[in-house]
């Protein structure tokens, strides 16, 4: 497969350009370019000026903020597929956030001029940008609610869940997760400190919602959801 056929499949994925009919996909593809991150390396950082979006191929990424005592929030990981790096590139202002590459990264750049080309001449993509970025304040907002007022293990227990996705078990059956990252990352992601995470972990065994190995957790659906369910803490 050409590296143009990767960006129109991946493109295709995607909220922002899944409208767009295969010669315009082919189109837009032609505006990317192919960038690479090692490992630890920052693709930007909070405060630069937003030049160009990122399309994830390959790896993951971390979005996150630090706060002025040097605590950590990780607010997202991007993965094949995601797009990152879309507000500044929109107003021309500065990175909000930190992207910083948990893996090796190959990504696929598309320059701010570009992009409003691309807004100007396909109203589907100005469009879905609305839409996109609502949802992205929604689930911002979503995951600020749940650090504020969720106990940690309702929110670890809502994480297994959504990265479990559509994968369910017969009754009495659990579902095998790797989560392809560490506790400390997991930490950032819900707001806490790691030894607070596996406390919650060991709660959520304990309840009989998961089973820990080495290298994944044994889910049970059914019972993740009943304490996801639970209320304030």
């Amino acid at each position: 497969m050409s590296k143009t056929d990767v960006i129109i499949r991946l493109l295709a994925g995607t909220a922002l350009f899944k409208g767009l009919s295969e010669p315009e996909l082919s189109t837009c593809a032609a505006k990317f370019r192919e960038v690479h991150f090692d490992k630890g390396e920052m693709l930007f950082a909070r405060g630069d000026v937003g030049l160009s979006l990122y399309l994830i191929g390959e790896g993951r990424v971390r979005l996150a903020v630090v706060s002025s005592t040097g605590r950590e929030l990780s607010f997202r990981h991007a993965t094949a597929g995601d797009i990152l790096g879309e507000i500044a590139a929109l107003d021309g202002g500065t990175r909000s956030a930190d992207a910083i590459a948990l893996t090796a990264v190959t990504a696929y750049s598309l320059e701010r001029s570009a992009l409003h080309r691309l807004l100007s001449a396909h109203a589907s993509i100005s469009t879905a940008m609305v839409a996109y970025l609502c949802q992205r304040l929604r689930e911002t907002s979503e995951q600020l609610e749940a650090i504020a007022l969720l106990a940690l293990e309702t929110r670890l227990a809502r994480f297994l869940l959504f990265a479990l996705g559509d994968r369910q078990a017969s009754v009495g059956k659990t579902v095998p997760l790797a989560l392809k990252f560490s506790q400390d990352e997991l930490a950032k992601l819900l707001g806490a400190t790691r030894p607070k995470v596996n406390a919650a972990l060991g709660e959520l065994e304990s309840a009989g919602a998961i089973r820990r190995t080495m290298d994944r957790l044994f889910c049970d659906a059914a019972k993740l959801a009943e304490i996801a369910e639970t209320n304030e803490a």
